[in-house]
This record gives structure tokens, C-alpha cells and sequence, in this order.
């Protein structure tokens, strides 16, 4: 079962998600809450795999507790809700360790197969709103002298597969992509995490994506 907390500080919106969710047979809405302190309190509580995370409440906002949520003991996957793709605040969500985001409009028959996909460790998020996004926060608070240092730092055969990240490619399509096998595709994940400090796979590909990262040859 994927165990799942819901937090958003309107009460409908958690009854939407929770009935939408309820209909999967392997989707457990263990809690809802309606700030992040007690989105985090949830977290502790009942030790989920994942949380859908809204950004904008009162008191504690998504943005905090996410960090909360990302400094705790194996921590769950954490996807971002918002009602704008254009919302800035996804950004920085995901530069503080969402492993994506889901708009609150999302079709019902998507949002359980985007929920599993999240709970595989895999990205969830629109590749053209996240380039949006990233359009709009470029050359902000020496944003691109931080990225030329992590980057300087990679092999190229690392730089290659964090650009394979920043298009949201899975292990095996990495190594497809890369002629590689999928257990060397994993040593280079972990080495280009470890070098850039990301604490997951979104982290690091959004870095390729502020980059313009591209896989060379």
C-alpha cells in the first residue's frame, strides 16, 4: 500500500483528493492536515511514503514544512500542489527537496497513476511548465554562478547523466540513453547527488534544467 497524508489548509480540497484517491486499491490516505506544522506532526505520526503538500496556508506554509519534512529520518517523497504552474513558489518547493508538483487541477483519472509514479521515486512535473518556471527565476540571487561551480566539479560522463535527469529519465532510460547498465547508471546517480548536495533526483535535475544541461555527443 502507498500511504499517503494530504495537507492543504482547505478542508474540500483534502475531501477531493482523499475520495479521487480512496477509489485506487493500493492508495492509503492515512491523515490530512490543514497547515504544515501539522502536515509534519502527520509525517511523524504515521510515517507515509508519500505527501502532497499544498504551498500556500497560513502559519506554517508548504515551503517550511517541506524543509521540516526533508530534515527528518528517511523522510517521504514530497509533491508540491499548486493552483498555477506559473507559481514561483514551485521553485523553490522543489529547490528545498519536492520531488515534484501536481496543479490542483489535475484530471482525477491522472492523479492516482502520478501519485504511484511519485511513490517509485520518480519526477512528477510538466517538463514545459517547469522550463516556464525556470524561465522566470533565471539570474536571481547568483543562481548561475552556484550552478557553474556544482557543475564544474562533474566528470563528463556524470555531467551526461545529470542532464538524462533534467529531462526526468528513469535508471533504465538513462542507461538506455547512455549505453550503460542500469547498475552503473545508479553509482553515477548517487556520485552526482553526493557532489552536488541534492537530497534527491528532482534537486538534481532541476539544476540540469536551470543549466541547460544536454547530453554531449
Amino acid at each position: 500500500m502507498i500511504r499517503v497524508v494530504l495537507v492543504d489548509d482547505e478542508p474540500m480540497v483534502c475531501a477531493h483528493l482523499r475520495t479521487i484517491l480512496g477509489s485506487a486499491d493500493d492508495i492509503d490516505v492515512v491523515d490530512e492536515a490543514f497547515d504544515g506544522a501539522a502536515g509534519v506532526e502527520a509525517v511523524v505520526r504515521h510515517r507515509p511514503d508519500v505527501v502532497l503538500m499544498d504551498l500556500r496556508m497560513p502559519g506554517v506554509d508548504g515551503l517550511t514544512a517541506i524543509g521540516r519534512i526533508g530534515a527528518l529520518p528517511e523522510p517521504p517523497v514530497v509533491v508540491a500542489l499548486t493552483t498555477f504552474d506559473s507559481d514561483r513558489h514551485v521553485v523553490r518547493a522543489l529547490r528545498a527537496g519536492a520531488a515534484g508538483f501536481l496543479l490542483k487541477s489535475t484530471p482525477p483519472e491522472d492523479l492516482v497513476g502520478l501519485v504511484r509514479v511519485a511513490a517509485d521515486g520518480h519526477t512528477v512535473m510538466s517538463p514545459a511548465a517547469t522550463r516556464r518556471l525556470l524561465a522566470s527565476a533565471a539570474g536571481r540571487d547568483g543562481e548561475r554562478e552556484r550552478r557553474a561551480r556544482l557543475l564544474a566539479g562533474l566528470t563528463a560522463r556524470e555531467a551526461d547523466v545529470l542532464a538524462c535527469l533534467g529531462e526526468g529519465l528513469p535508471n533504465a532510460g538513462i542507461a538506455a540513453r547512455l549505453h550503460l547498465s542500469e547498475t552503473t547508471v545508479k553509482g553515477y546517480v548517487s556520485q552526482v547527488l553526493a557532489k552536488l548536495g541534492c537530497v534527491n533526483r528532482t534537486q538534481a535535475g532541476l539544476l540540469a534544467f536551470e543549466a541547460g544541461l544536454r547530453v554531449s555527443g
